[in-house]
């Protein structure tokens, strides 16, 4: 393509003057690699945007959607309804912590966020708390691109163009902490005092009786894959209980075996009242997201003596038949495959690769946990990032890797092989070389 074929295409989180300038195209995509338009092949070591859990172009995914778009290729969820949306409603149910057992579906992650925070908000005007209206968010926390999740967001970049957006909205601080923590392998050890914030400086700023619900990556992805400290989240989960809080955690990157279990939940042992997910629900194939939702929640909507609608929201794509047939195709995937588990066998390969980076001129900081990583390096003020400039240099040596501010991030398919890890630290640790 030439340059006037990308003009009238705005690309989203895109510099796009930079990127019209030097175009990365891929024209094909399997299991592991990208092809680009030259055919080149290029290995995804970032699941392409933390979503591609099972490689890409996966025969059963793919024969679901088609079988699917010759059945029945669109219809409803308003009031009328599908059989395979009410079938991978209880499919994602039996894979949740049990009390979590509702599911309202969306569209994408960001859909999923906005969905969860009204349904924070309704739950207590139904219960008649109806002054809890603060949403509290965290430093450096990513929820979406619309206006609710930009709000409790924590991206200064995402905000700076847009005002104020929603008002009552508050942020706890981020739990990295290089001075004590660099090179944690796992969980750093300190750091669980972080949460007391909540009690501390959060509640008594804005009354525990005006704080509808806590929100928070149980590991921060876009940040920069900023791992809890051990015992931080069970503190948040315990001050929510003491205050009504109800607590929501965005699994739309942690969700779908990226820690080794169906949710990042389960793996820290903290079940929160809301799970929002997306991205691994389909493998990256069909857009779709959701909600999980503990059944106290669900039934205090279903009390209401009207005949009415109880829950006046929605998309007109939820439930979306393509994006089920995908959701169906991908979980069986995972289950065939034992893709989940392999999360937990390749976790130990994956920490070496990630910390064998230490010692590399400029790197600040390695950390993982499970098969997420990343590559911290010495900020550069003024000039464009060095993890920009290492990703860069990844892409012409045949590597996918992302920039994440100062950061690269690390996510591949959970089928990834230590030859592909090998490729990929190895690969990694040459652009990183080359930098100054």
């Amino acid at each position: 393509m030439n340059s006037a074929d990308l003009e009238h295409y705005w690309m989203p989180f895109t510099p796009n003057r930079a990127f019209k300038e030097r175009p990365r195209l891929v024209v094909g995509a399997k299991d592991m690699y990208f092809r680009t338009g030259d055919g080149k092949e290029v290995l995804d070591a970032f699941a392409t945007m933390w979503c591609v859990n099972a490689g890409h172009c996966r025969p059963r995914i793919a024969e679901r959607i088609a079988h699917q778009s010759a059945v029945l290729d669109f219809a409803t969820s308003y009031s009328l309804g599908h059989p395979l949306a009410f079938e991978l409603a209880r499919r994602v149910a039996a894979l949740a912590p049990a009390s979590l057992d509702r599911v309202f579906f969306t569209c994408s992650g960001s859909e999923a966020v906005d969905t969860a925070l009204k349904i924070a908000l309704a739950f207590h005007r139904r219960r008649g708390e109806g002054t809890r209206q603060c949403l509290i968010g965290r430093e450096r926390g990513y929820h979406g691109a619309n206006i609710a999740g930009t709000s409790v967001g924590g991206q200064p970049i995402n905000r700076r163009d847009f005002g104020g957006l929603l008002p009552r909205v508050d942020h706890l601080r981020h739990t990295q902490d290089l001075a004590r923590s660099a090179f944690s392998r796992g969980m750093p050890a300190e750091g669980a005092a972080l949460a007391d914030e909540l009690e501390e400086r959060i509640i008594p700023l804005h009354g525990a009786e005006n704080i509808a619900a806590l929100i928070v990556e149980p590991v921060a992805g876009v940040g920069g894959v900023l791992i809890p400290p051990q015992g931080y989240l069970q503190r948040l989960r315990e001050i929510c209980d003491r205050h009504g809080i109800l607590l929501i955690f965005d699994e739309v990157i942690t969700g779908f075996g990226r820690l080794g279990r169906p949710f990042a939940s389960q793996f820290f042992g903290v079940t929160p009242d809301l799970i929002t997910f997306a991205k691994g629900i389909t493998n990256g194939a069909v857009p779709m997201g959701g909600v999980l939702v503990k059944r106290a929640i669900y039934d205090t909507f279903m009390q209401s003596p009207h005949p009415e609608v109880e829950f006046a929201h929605g998309y007109t794509y939820s439930g979306h038949p393509l994006a089920c047939a995908a959701a169906f195709g991908a979980l069986e995937t995972y289950e065939e495959e034992h893709l989940f588990e392999r999360a937990d066998a390749m976790a130990a390969y994956f920490e070496d690769g990630v910390h064998s980076l230490r010692g590399e001129r400029n790197v600040v900081d390695a950390r993982n946990l499970q098969l997420l990583g990343a590559i911290e390096f010495a900020p550069r003020p003024g000039a464009i990032s060095r993890a920009a400039e290492v990703s860069r240099k990844c892409w012409e040596k045949g590597l996918y890797v992302r920039a994440l501010g100062d950061a690269i991030g690390l996510c591949p398919p959970l089928i990834a092989e230590k030859k592909h890890f090998d490729q990929m630290f190895g690969t990694v640790a040459d652009a990183v070389r080359s930098v100054s």
